[in-house]
């Protein structure tokens, strides 16, 4: 079985060819290239040094977010259109558990992390080999997890490029239990994605049409509201 998987949810790209579970070819890059320039050509040029056609594809395997919109828009929208033109089933897999995958022989509490900006945060946590989720994907400020996580009092493994917008504030709370992978293991693997979206069963054809991108951010106007009321509470 032949899979392509496309990883553009941040600003690194990645992507890859794995057939009968072994790696073809990859692409993993972290440059100042946007993605709607460098996505598809990268998709083209692997197909191309791996001798493969379009049209043999079996799976496309896609990262669904969270992260960047424009990232996972772009990403999205190219596996939805190759998925529907070649007639191939396509499976989402999330952003974080992606980055998480690369430290998946770690046995204890693995967090990925991805800058939203301002603070805040797209996150989780997983545990073990499995990575058996122990908080789901959310948007968080980097405070309201790391009070989530001191709560855990054990080491927690940090995996991600963006860690080092928040790593002073993590040792900070997080004294010795904050711990780092080695930084080739930052960037997101388009052949992690496909590893994980094979323990997935294989939606059909017609899914494609309802597949959307999930960002895991609310409203700017929902986000507003909401630290109104705070507000509002605060002063009764």
């Amino acid at each position: 079985m032949i899979w392509l998987g496309i990883e553009t949810a941040n600003a690194p790209l990645s992507v890859a060819v794995v057939r009968d579970g072994k790696v073809i070819a990859e692409i993993v890059q972290n440059i100042k290239l946007t993605h709607s320039v460098g996505a598809m050509p990268a998709v083209e040029e692997l197909l191309k040094k791996a001798g493969i056609k379009s049209g043999e594809l079996d799976a496309i395997a896609v990262s669904e977010g969270p992260g960047s919109y424009t990232g996972v828009r772009i990403g999205v929208t190219i596996a939805k259109t190759l998925a529907w033109t070649l007639k191939k089933p396509l499976v989402g897999i999330s952003s974080l558990k992606i980055l998480a995958a690369n430290a998946a022989l770690y046995n204890g509490f693995i967090c990925p992390i991805i800058d939203a900006r301002r603070e805040n945060v797209y996150t989780a946590v997983y545990k073990g080999s499995n990575l058996e989720v122990v908080i789901d994907d959310y948007h968080d400020h980097i405070d309201g997890l790391l009070e989530r996580l001191k709560a855990l009092e054990a080491p927690v493994l940090f995996v991600g490029a963006d860690i080092d917008v928040f790593w002073h504030k993590i040792v900070e709370v997080m004294g010795e239990h904050a711990q780092r992978t080695p930084f080739s293991n930052d960037l997101p693997r388009a052949s992690e994605l496909i590893r994980l979206a094979t323990k997935v069963e294989l939606p059909s054809v017609d899914a494609v049409h309802h597949f959307i991108p999930q960002y895991k951010r609310i409203a700017e106007a929902e986000a507003n509201w909401l630290k109104e009321q705070k507000e509002k509470a605060h002063e009764q």
